[in-house]
């Protein structure tokens, strides 16, 4: 293959700009914003999930007092019901009267036992309550700071897409200098090796492998015509010739 040292400078001039290009697709995908909003993200749920349970946890306590409160209003009832009969003079039978008095006795105990269990399911609720207050807040904090990451990923991805452009619209220009199988040659083998196409030879070196090149091969080269592409026996990607080649 034939090309003008002019041409295939431009060469270089193009693999630079790819690598430039290359440069800015990595940094879109690595980005430390999106580390931070997976993290974010990640904190979002658990805090979702947890206010979930607590809601649960809350319905739970809800009907756990109100049967505890019905309980003790059951109790209540039939304990005033026998008081009544008790202070009426309703029962003679003296032992029907003691066993009215003791059962009286022990549904007052029952209802003692009965508000104790009320009085700690509402503590309990009220625990469950400043956990589910603590937890909006944090998940309003979480919010408000994942916003602000995907404010700051928005900007960064907008600046790199702007020296995108600017990097492309220059590709352009470049390409349209570089022969048309030239430039397909090189599209391939960047394709190839890892996104290095072109390299130049810099002191008896190849810029994409890093490989020094033997004396004889040395030789080839200074005895090639100035516009035959070259290949590097080595890494097989377009050696250019430049004023720093060293031969």
């Amino acid at each position: 293959m034939k090309a003008a040292p002019a041409q295939q400078i431009r060469l270089l001039d193009l693999q630079e700009i790819d690598s430039g290009l290359s440069r800015l697709a990595h940094r879109v995908r690595t980005l430390p914003e999106l580390a931070e909003l997976s993290r974010l993200d990640a904190r979002l749920t658990e805090l979702r999930d947890a206010l979930a349970a607590n809601a649960t946890e809350l319905s739970d306590l809800d009907r756990e007092q109100r049967k505890a409160e019905s309980d003790v209003d059951q109790v209540r009832a039939r304990t005033e019901r026998d008081t009544r009969r008790l202070d009426a003079g309703q029962v003679s039978s003296p032992k029907e009267l003691e066993g009215l008095q003791s059962e009286i006795a022990s549904l007052r105990r029952r209802q003692s036992e009965l508000e104790e269990i009320v009085l700690e399911v509402m503590e309990r609720r009220e625990a469950a309550e400043a956990r589910g207050t603590a937890l909006r807040a944090d998940l309003a904090a979480a919010e408000s700071e994942r916003e602000a990451a995907e404010d700051r990923r928005s900007s960064a991805v907008l600046e790199i897409e702007a020296d995108r452009a600017s990097a492309a619209d220059r590709r352009t220009r470049v390409a349209a200098e570089v022969p048309d199988d030239l430039l397909a040659l090189y599209t391939k083998l960047r394709d190839q090796y890892d996104g290095v196409g072109a390299a130049a030879l810099r002191y008896g070196r190849c810029e994409g492998c890093k490989l020094a090149l033997s004396t004889s091969e040395l030789g080839q080269i200074r005895q090639a015509p100035a516009d035959e592409v070259l290949r590097c026996e080595d890494c097989r990607r377009i050696l250019v010739r430049t004023d720093e080649s060293g031969l």
